[in-house]
């Protein structure tokens, strides 16, 4: 819960673990020179657990479509839900109101595990909607009814402030009533840390600095 989380914070945690197997064997990939090929000098990250944990029926999505979407929009989806009860708002009576979106984001690397696979043709009908950045704040959007702005934010590690920003600006000039503000970052797949890796760009220890 949000309450659960900045007591963590509060305590002193930071949430930081080995790269969990199911993402990939940081064994495999783990080199302490930078400049080995196809390497990453980093074994921690912050991650979250049960990533392929989701209810589509909740949201009125068939299973096989599910399958298709970014798990950054399933987290999108849940996390929306919660906040707004968390905020004492009714997700289902906000439908039709003018409620933005702004979602900060930027990787987008599950469409490469979807085109790799064996179930590829059966799901290359949803892999559009289910991958594209441009789609996860309209996820939100369309799954909640809101009508307001629904804007998906790529500005690199200045997204989700960015996205804040907006939301802040569509709120003061009135062109919406309220705003869903996030910032989504699943680290799927070894590629991206391998390639900060090359350019010295993230820590060997994980941390940001």
């Amino acid at each position: 819960t949000p309450e659960e989380f900045w007591d963590f914070l509060a305590k002193g945690g930071d949430g930081m673990v080995e790269v969990p197997k199911e993402r990939w064997d940081i064994d495999k990939y783990y080199d302490a020179d930078p400049d080995a090929p196809d390497k990453m000098w980093v074994r921690k990250g912050g991650f979250l657990r049960d990533m392929d944990k989701f209810d589509p029926a909740f949201f009125g999505i068939s299973p096989v479509e599910a399958m298709a979407m970014d798990p950054q929009q399933r987290l999108l989806l849940e996390l929306t839900w919660e906040a707004l009860e968390d905020a004492g708002e009714a997700p289902a009576e906000l439908s039709g109101s003018k409620t933005a979106v702004y979602v900060g984001i930027m990787n987008n690397e599950y469409h490469l595990l979807v085109e790799g696979s064996k179930q590829y043709q059966n799901l290359a009908q949803y892999s559009t909607i289910g991958s594209i950045i441009s789609v996860h704040s309209g996820r939100v959007a369309y799954a909640f009814g809101f009508e307001g702005p629904a804007l998906s934010i790529d500005s690199a590690c200045s997204s989700s402030l960015l996205a804040v920003d907006l939301a802040c600006e569509s709120l003061r000039s009135g062109e919406s009533d309220r705003a869903v503000v996030a910032g989504v970052n699943a680290l799927l797949l070894p590629v991206g840390s391998i390639s900060l890796t090359k350019m010295r760009a993230i820590s060997p220890d994980g941390y940001c600095k």
